[in-house]
């Protein structure tokens, strides 16, 4: 028999909730199996993780090249991921720089750090970059996935309005662009993308929130489809049911972190101590390590059950000025970043960039723990971490703070810190991701070739 016992697009169902499953072997044909060596093939993955205002660069560029180089103060975290880090130094956007127009680098770094292109300088609906490396991917790798692709972020941001010496808030809060005038909104919160991705419909019979159906919502959505869970199960070998239940698992976790930051939303909105139970606030999470650490959680779920294999994620906004008074700083981070020299400014700088990394860390180690076949996710994975402005005072766009992490279904090897000639375009990284995952694109924004040495 080489047909499949289960299909790829297997869901779950209950009342008002479609639960997608994780890559089973029970969902590969025999011979698939057998070629595989007895285990689920797995889908390569594309991520862009972006960071704002710039980098202490000091602390992120590794002294020596090639293998096994010191990571530098910023990369400790990803020293357990080593053999999968790939530190990428020269590499630029150039249409981010201003040619011409004047102020505006933030703007220009967020919408060009995935075209390469050089945005319109106008803060009215006449914008135009160009399509995001992103969407190009999405448009052959996402062709099979419930969502051709994913946008997250931690801060919210308007597509109008002039936010950078006037460029539109739409380059500033975005970094998927569809086409050349259709930036891609991301979504910030945490409870809307869960609901999104676990299929929770709010309509006649779902889970809502008008007044019959509020009661629901303190269920899980495990609860509404755990017959069908129950039933699936019974045809699972043991290897399958591990992995379901690893995964179900990891959306009841999520779950439970969503409900409590309700609970103490809910709570701190009405001054009182007690569970109020049927309230459902803006579910934004108090600290922002947990929100993303949130998002990243969905994001390796939806990657998990297939729901997409392109996503991106902006930490924060360019321009943003958060303060990170958690680890100790107070002022706002695009203030810090425009240090002037300052040790003190570039020391909190410095702590910024550290607390990000501890985040894609977590992230990282999340991806690295989930299992697919005599692999891991972040074997499955290309992702590329960092900013479109290397220093947050000089504003310049050359020298980016670049991370590939993943090995791409094993086409990529890591444990490697490759500089290259300055001025040479970022684009020419994504021409040599695309090439890896059976893309078949030969230029993209200011492209002008493969990188050969990503190997």
């Amino acid at each position: 028999m080489t047909t499949p016992k289960l299909s790829r697009r297997l869901l779950l169902r209950g009342a008002g909730v479609t639960l997608a499953m994780p890559l089973l072997d029970a969902m590969l044909p025999s011979s698939a199996l057998a070629r595989s060596g007895g285990k689920a093939a797995a889908p390569v993955r594309m991520a862009f993780l972006f960071v704002p205002n710039g980098m202490h660069m000091p602390d992120w560029t590794p002294t020596a090249t090639g293998k096994n180089f010191a990571l530098p103060y910023l990369m400790e975290p990803l020293e357990p991921f080593r053999d999968s880090l790939n530190v990428l130094t020269g590499l630029t956007q150039h249409n981010a720089s201003a040619l011409g127009d004047g102020g505006g680098d933030h703007a220009r770094s967020a919408s060009a750090w995935l075209t390469g292109c050089h945005p319109r300088k106008t803060s009215g609906a006449n914008i135009k970059a160009g399509i995001s490396a992103d969407q190009i991917a999405a448009q052959y790798l996402g062709k099979g996935t419930r969502f051709p692709s994913l946008e997250l972020g931690c801060e919210r941001g308007g597509l109008a309005g002039d936010c950078d010496s006037g460029y539109s808030c739409a380059y500033s809060n975005s970094i998927a662009w569809r086409g050349e005038s259709t930036p891609v909104a991301k979504e910030t919160d945490p409870r809307l993308v869960f609901d999104r991705l676990f299929g929770i419909d709010g309509g006649e019979g779902g889970i809502g929130t008008n007044d019959k159906s509020r009661s629901l919502y303190q269920a899980s959505v495990l609860d509404f489809v755990l017959d069908d869970a129950r039933s699936l199960s019974k045809q699972l070998g043991g290897h399958d049911k591990q992995k379901l239940d690893e995964y179900l698992t990891g959306v009841r976790e999520l779950e439970r972190r969503l409900q409590l930051i309700t609970r103490q939303n809910a709570q701190a909105a009405s001054g009182k101590t007690t569970d109020l139970g049927l309230v459902r606030p803006e579910n934004m999470p108090a600290e922002y390590d947990e929100h993303i650490r949130l998002m990243g959680d969905m994001m390796v779920l939806a990657f998990q059950a297939d729901l997409t294999r392109v996503c991106t994620f902006m930490f924060a906004n360019e321009g943003s000025n958060r303060s990170y008074k958690k680890i100790g700083v107070g002022e706002g981070h695009h203030e810090m970043s425009h240090h002037g020299g300052s040790a003190e400014k570039q020391a909190a700088v410095r702590k910024i960039n550290r607390f990000h990394m501890e985040q894609l860390a977590y992230i990282v180690k999340k991806m690295q723990s989930i299992k697919e076949g005599g692999s891991t996710m972040l074997d499955n994975t290309l992702l590329v971490y960092g900013g479109g402005i290397s220093d947050g005072d000089r504003h310049n766009h050359n020298d980016l703070p670049l991370l590939l992490l993943g090995k791409g279904g094993g086409k990529i090897k890591g444990n490697n810190h490759t500089r290259y000639p300055d001025g040479t375009p970022m684009t020419n990284l994504f021409l040599s991701m695309f090439d890896k995952v059976g893309v078949p694109v030969e230029k993209i924004g200011d492209s002008s070739g493969k990188l050969t040495q990503v190997v």
